[in-house]
């Protein structure tokens, strides 16, 4: 048995990680408010987003983390936030409803894209500054952003995802330019329309194909016995799915036809205001072991947690860490 899941990386064997996103403190929520009435400027809202960032930092490597995020403190929507910072190529729409009573702002193509600068690179070197430990540069993938685009451009959403799989290629080259060691490329619109998943696997390879650093995709809830195992030729090493919310049956699809990649996998539901105990996580943990071979597992929750309270992320993390040491201790001592 090895003893690390990426020596060079000095990652342990089943390094904990978390898929990227995490709830805004209330200061920094209302001064997001505060701006958007344009009643603080700009450099005050980045210096409290600074400050919550070097907050979730901290509280990250007090938890036991081996992988950490920045947390998305500067970001609201995962794919708006990239066509704000696309102003030749993209606008954004007025309130559209997405489910429920949730309603954001959609991004809307109205000529090429084009990447002009760093989007996410300063606020990447800043987290990575305050930490040895990597940190994830977090971009939303090409065919997530078109999924969720209006287009008044393109001919087709196979020439709008190409055109965000340009602009992409370019941000995660400078990342890895910059130190990132490993580069995540969320596409969570995949699962939604397993028919386009060869477009999904062929942007998303414009997008890693010159890439040296480890890549991961994360991927939300969908049926993912229509796309496995297809859903292997998504050109990346790490494929980070939701695991717990569908009670481990994706395993039932890996014993048929092996699982060949590295997994993010999640072990607790991020839906779900229940926090699971450590012996349950541990039994997750062991469940996929039966078919997932120990060096190429990283394990994390379902998605993001941005939708839960800071507490309810530190009773969920914290639990997972601990689960993920026993296990790690068991399997080192019978090696």
């Amino acid at each position: 048995m090895p003893n690390f899941y990426d020596e060079k990386l000095q990652l342990p064997l089943l390094p904990t990680s978390t898929v990227g996103s995490f709830p805004k403190p209330d200061y920094l929520k209302k001064a997001r408010s505060q701006y958007a009435r344009k009643e603080i400027t700009r450099e005050q809202l980045t210096k409290l987003e600074e400050q919550a960032t070097r907050e979730l930092m901290k509280w990250q490597e007090e938890l036991g983390l081996d992988v950490l995020v920045d947390g998305e403190m500067y970001r609201g929507d995962m794919a708006t936030y990239f066509a704000e910072n696309l102003p030749n190529g993209c606008k954004i729409s007025g309130l559209v409803r997405s489910y429920g009573n949730r309603y954001y702002r959609k991004p809307v193509v109205v000529g090429k894209l084009k990447w002009e600068k760093p989007i996410t690179l300063d606020w990447w070197k800043f987290a990575q500054n305050l930490t040895k430990k990597p940190v994830k540069g977090m971009l939303t993938g090409p065919y997530t952003l078109m999924d969720w685009s209006f287009n008044e451009y393109y001919p087709s959403r196979r020439d709008v995802a190409l055109g965000f799989a340009e602009v992409i290629a370019q941000e995660a080259l400078a990342l890895e330019k910059a130190g990132a060691t490993i580069i995540q490329i969320d596409e969570p619109a995949v699962s939604t329309k397993p028919e386009e998943l060869p477009m999904a696997i062929e942007v998303l390879g414009e997008v890693t194909k010159h890439l040296k650093a480890k890549t991961i995709s994360h991927m939300c809830y969908g049926d993912f016995g229509l796309l496995y195992p297809k859903l292997l030729e998504l050109p990346v090493d790490q494929l980070d799915i939701e695991m717990a919310n569908s009670d481990y049956q994706l395993l039932d699809f890996f014993r048929k036809n092996p699982y060949t990649k590295e997994i993010g996998l999640g072990v607790f539901d991020v839906h779900n205001h229940s926090v699971d105990s450590k012996d349950m996580m541990r039994k997750r943990i062991e469940q996929a072991l039966t078919v997932i071979p120990v060096e190429k597992i990283m394990v994390d929750p379902d998605c993001g947690l941005k939708t839960r309270t800071l507490d309810e992320c530190t009773a969920m993390l914290t639990n997972m860490v601990a689960a993920t040491k026993e296990v790690r201790t068991q399997l080192l001592a019978r090696a």
